[in-house]
């Protein structure tokens, strides 16, 4: 079995004149949380693409628990938990019919977990998707992620849009499947505070390229000015903008 949970080498992917991803290497170890952060358009959702075995590597590989994702979908998915911005689940389904249809994807589901989530996230059984605020879709979304255990958990940019309070639900069911069961959880999002409040490591992606990855304590540090600790927003900025931070 692979070491690494994720091991994307020399990935390239082009739309047409477009590059995507230029060269991208990533490898992620088990057991934290790592974010993936990126304006909008920087190659974070078409990497994420690539390792849920939904786009073929042109150039590279890809290998998730050892496994190439579009060669052995079944090795792959039934190990990882994911949930989109888009979050595409059926609207005529109710909570209580989509979590019975979900669970016959997964031999390892929990049912006492499901329920769990379920009130944690205060969703009414017999309440029609359709009927759901975005708030409370991305809930039963995450809910539908976490309930059979996924060794990995990916998240691109799962709160984009939603208020606060939903932000931080969807934030501290993501800390707890990690500190309570030591899983790996891949994180996107362009909004970096959040992904700093939550993320042991991070990688920055800008124009398809990885333009820094490590631990965040490490990028902070590398980056301080002085007494100060820059923000990783600042960071990125300066990442961004093709020059390095004073200090």
């Amino acid at each position: 079995m692979s070491e690494f949970v994720i091991a994307v080498s020399e990935l390239t992917r082009r739309f047409g004149a477009m590059t995507a991803l230029a060269s991208v290497t990533l490898s992620l170890p088990r057991g934290s949380v790592y974010g993936l952060v990126g304006a909008n358009g920087a190659g974070k959702t078409t990497l994420i693409k690539h390792i849920l075995g939904l786009l073929r590597a042109q150039e590279g590989s890809v290998r998730i628990f050892g496994y190439d994702p579009v060669a052995d979908p079944v090795a792959v998915l039934s190990r990882v938990g994911y949930l989109s911005e888009e979050n595409d689940i059926p609207g005529w389904m109710r909570i209580e019919e989509l979590i019975r249809y979900s669970r016959a994807f997964y031999p390892a589901w929990d049912d006492a977990y499901a329920e769990e989530l379920r009130k944690m996230f205060a969703l009414d059984p017999m309440a029609k998707v359709k009927s759901l605020s975005k708030g409370q879709k991305a809930r039963a979304g995450l809910l539908i992620a976490l309930a059979h255990r996924p060794e990995l958990l990916v998240l691109d940019e799962p709160s984009s849009g939603l208020d606060p309070i939903v932000r931080r639900d969807i934030l501290g069911a993501v800390i707890r499947s990690v500190a309570e069961e030591g899983r790996t959880v891949l994180f996107s999002s362009h909004l970096l505070e959040e992904v700093e409040q939550v993320a042991d490591h991070v990688t920055m992606i800008s124009g398809g390229r990885i333009v820094v990855s490590a631990p965040l304590n490490e990028i902070k540090e590398s980056h301080r000015a002085g007494e100060r600790l820059p923000t990783l927003d600042e960071i990125f900025i300066a990442h961004a903008a093709g020059a390095a931070p004073e200090g």
